[in-house]
C-alpha cells in the first residue's frame, strides 16, 4: 500500500501505524533518488552518490536492491499505483464519463507533477537496460489494457463512436507519458494547468468529439463569448 508524505514516494507496511527502522532506511534511499533526479539525469547516478545523499553506507543499499535499475523499477511500480488510484473515477463507470475523465486526467497530472522524474528516468534508461525496458513495457501495457477495455465498454454503451480502441489507447497513453516526462521530469517544471488542459482536450475530443469540450471548458467558452 502506498501513501504520500511531503509529496514523496512512501512505503507503508500494512497494519503498521509507523514505519519500522528498516522501512525508514529504505524510504530515505527512495527520497534521495527522487531528489537527485529532479536536477540530474539518471545516467549520472551512482550507488555511492545516492547513499551519500541518503546518509547511509553503500552496503546498506544492497540490503534492499540488487542494483539501481531494481530501485527504479520499484519507484516505477509505486508511481503506477498512484496513477491508477488517481484515475479510478473514469474507470469506475459510474456517472457522466466526460467530467469523470476530466477529473481523472487532472489527478493524473497532479501525481505526475510530483513524481515526474521517475518516469523520465525510466524512459531515458529503458533502451539501454533490459530490466527497465521490461518494467516500462509492463507499465505501459497495464495502462493500455485498462484504457482499451474502457473505450470498448463505452463503445458498446454508445458513449464512444466505433473505432479500433487499441491504437487510439496507445497513442493517448504515450502522449501522456511524453508530456509529463518532458514538462515535469526535471526542475524547473512546466505549467501544470497548461499540460492538464492540453491532455484533457486531446482525450475528450478523441473519445467523445469536439462538442464534448464545451463540458470541460465551459467557463473558458463563456469568457470567449463575452469578448
Amino acid at each position: 500500500m502506498s501513501q504520500k508524505i511531503n509529496s514523496k514516494p512512501i512505503i507503508v507496511v500494512k497494519g503498521q501505524a509507523k514505519l519500522r527502522k528498516s522501512d525508514r532506511t529504505q524510504q530515505s534511499i527512495l527520497d534521495a533518488a527522487l531528489d537527485y533526479l529532479w536536477t540530474h539525469p539518471y545516467r549520472n547516478l551512482t550507488v555511492n552518490e545516492l547513499m551519500s545523499l541518503a546518509g547511509s553506507s553503500r552496503s546498506v543499499f544492497y540490503r534492499y536492491y540488487e542494483d539501481l535499475p531494481a530501485m527504479m523499477e520499484h519507484l516505477l511500480n509505486e508511481f503506477k499505483e498512484k496513477i491508477m488510484a488517481a484515475t479510478a473515477a473514469w474507470f469506475a463507470e459510474e456517472g457522466d464519463p466526460i467530467p469523470l475523465l476530466k477529473e481523472s486526467l487532472g489527478n493524473m497530472v497532479k501525481v505526475s507533477y510530483q513524481y515526474g522524474p521517475i518516469l523520465r528516468a525510466v524512459l531515458d534508461a529503458a533502451p539501454m537496460n533490459e530490466r527497465l525496458e521490461k518494467a516500462w513495457t509492463r507499465f505501459a501495457k497495464g495502462f493500455d489494457d485498462a484504457v482499451i477495455h474502457q473505450i470498448e465498454q463505452q463503445q458498446k454503451s454508445g458513449l464512444i463512436k466505433p473505432f479500433d480502441a487499441h491504437p487510439v489507447a496507445m497513442a493517448l497513453n504515450r502522449m501522456n507519458s511524453e508530456m509529463v516526462s518532458h514538462h515535469f521530469g526535471r526542475r524547473p517544471r512546466g505549467s501544470q494547468k497548461a499540460v492538464r488542459d492540453a491532455i484533457i482536450r486531446v482525450w475528450v475530443a478523441t473519445l467523445y468529439g469536439d462538442s464534448a469540450l464545451n463540458t470541460c471548458f465551459s467557463e473558458e467558452n463563456n469568457l470567449t463569448n463575452l469578448k
